[in-house]
């Protein structure tokens, strides 16, 4: 699939690359002063939303990832390719999830775009099985970690500051008002850990917070490691969870947004605990987009039911 994929990929960059031509340098906005902004693509709603908090209204950007879109099963349009070849900036993750992007870069001919791998920003870790081994991948979901948020937006900012330097004023006011917010949050996190009774977690579900819980010391117990293939756990895996959750009384068992909440209450049905949602803030659903979600207020949602799963 991968090679199939890479072979689409690539007969759809050259058939479109008269159009990438021909739109070179044009802008979504309708407005002259409009056709003057920075022009950032980012590949999903994190980056997404960093970068809109440090422009303002200084800059354009696009988010590939649709709202709605279930992150790992996404692929790039033609609209999305040119939208990549015309940019100022473009803004990726890395990770199994975005190894499309290397082939799209490699065949663009722009020579001008500013490309940033977001996980360059940070020391990854290594995705974990559920046996806690070391696996072979590096876990991917590096966002997950308001620490690391902090260090990914004052690289954003860096960059769009270098790019747009009339504006870097701007860019860096917005960045160190936004960056306090996550301050913010990371002590409140640390002040749920430090006061709760426990310092456990269970996903009934896949798990992307490696590096949530390393920053806090959080212990935890999962059906799957990181954003596993697999949909459905062994009979054994849910026997430990069940175990694992009785034993140790713990109150909540999370299940992840873009996902099911099926073996979550499978677990918490065999043992009286409650299901909660825990946001891996990978994307967000087109009411919470319309309504104005954000990276914040999701982790915001995500600190009121860690409370309730440590008390």
């Amino acid at each position: 699939m991968k090679k199939f994929t890479s072979l689409v990929l690539s007969i759809l960059l050259v058939s479109l690359s008269i159009v990438a031509l021909s739109s070179c340098g044009q802008k979504e906005s309708s407005s002259d002063n409009d056709s003057d902004k920075l022009s950032i693509v980012t590949t999903i709603f994190p980056y997404y939303d960093f970068a809109r908090n440090i422009s303002g209204d200084k800059a354009d950007i696009r988010l590939l990832l649709s709202p709605g879109s279930e992150p790992h099963s996404y692929e790039p349009s033609p609209s999305d390719i040119v939208a990549i070849e015309n940019c100022d900036i473009f803004i990726y993750n890395g990770g199994e999830s975005d190894e499309w992007v290397e082939s799209v870069l490699n065949s663009l001919q722009s020579k001008t775009i500013k490309i940033f791998k977001m996980m360059d920003c940070i020391i990854p870790m290594y995705e974990q099985s559920t046996d806690h081994s070391h696996g072979d991948e590096y876990d991917e979901h590096i966002w997950t970690s308001v620490r690391n948020a902090q260090k990914i937006v004052s690289s954003i900012t860096d960059a769009m500051s270098q790019i747009d330097k009339k504006n870097s004023n701007v860019y860096n006011e917005n960045k160190n008002k936004y960056v306090e917010k996550l301050a913010q949050l990371d002590e409140k996190f640390s002040e749920i850990v430090q006061n709760g009774v426990r310092d456990a977690v269970v996903f009934g579900d896949r798990f992307p917070f490696l590096y949530f819980v390393t920053d806090y010391g959080l212990s935890y117990e999962c059906a799957f490691p990181g954003c596993s293939s697999e949909t459905e756990p062994s009979i054994s895996t849910v026997t430990r969870l069940i175990d694992y959750v009785r034993n140790e009384k713990i109150p909540v068992v999370f299940y992840l947004d873009f996902s099911n909440d099926k073996t979550a209450n499978l677990i918490a049905e065999d043992t009286g605990a409650k299901t909660l949602l825990f946001f891996s803030c990978h994307n967000v659903t087109k009411e919470q987009f319309e309504v104005g979600e954000s990276y914040v207020s999701l982790m915001e949602q995500n600190a009121a039911v860690l409370k309730e799963a440590l008390s």
